[in-house]
């Protein structure tokens, strides 16, 4: 019997560098990073997505998309790649999608423990309107829509952070530093 893919998960506030540490982490560990909100961007441009419209509503209003897009989305993006140790980044994000996960995919895969990123709200809004002025190309890094992301972060997303400390899962790295600052406690978070 071939052994359950690996999963980490990847939480922390919008602009918290949940997407450079990941792709540090691919470089040093050889995990495929999954970022829920890339694969759903991916979707929304996907000429005749019966999904495209839907996705881009949620994503301009800063509200989360139906668990079970998401949950398709990162099921597919994992078999196709044939690896077997994923960072998926910026899900779950509430109740529903830990629910979601955990009903599609929990037992086909093995969690190996939460990154969690921790990073002050004002560092994480400036880094986002940051990569919105450089032309990240995202509807959502301006001020309207951060502050929209912020409300969902603090009062879905952290009690799913609450939800895996309480199991013992959670590897905290403080996140309002330097990339390379930072990189240094991911490595740490990894070799425990």
């Amino acid at each position: 019997m071939t052994s359950k893919p690996g999963v980490v998960f990847v939480l922390g506030a919008p602009g918290s560098g949940k997407g450079t540490q990941c792709e540090k982490i691919v470089d040093k560990f050889g995990f495929v990073h999954l970022s829920a909100g890339d694969l759903l961007r991916e979707e929304r441009n996907t000429p005749g997505s019966q999904y495209g419209a839907l996705i881009e509503g949620h994503i301009t209003a800063g509200t989360i998309v139906p668990v079970e897009i998401t949950c398709s989305l990162l099921e597919k993006a994992m078999l196709k790649s044939g690896a077997d140790k994923f960072l998926i980044d910026g899900f779950p994000r509430n109740q529903n999608n830990l629910d979601g996960w955990n009903s599609a995919m929990g037992d086909k895969v093995k969690l190996l423990f939460v990154l969690f990123f921790e990073c002050p709200q004002e560092v994480c809004t400036s880094r986002c309107l940051q990569r919105g002025a450089a032309g990240s190309g995202r509807s959502d890094d301006n001020p309207e829509s951060l502050a929209k992301r912020f409300v969902t972060y603090i009062n879905a997303t952290m009690p799913i952070v609450e939800h895996y400390r309480a199991l013992d899962l959670v590897r905290t790295v403080t996140a309002d530093r330097p990339p390379d600052e930072v990189f240094v406690d991911v490595c740490k978070a990894f070799s425990e």
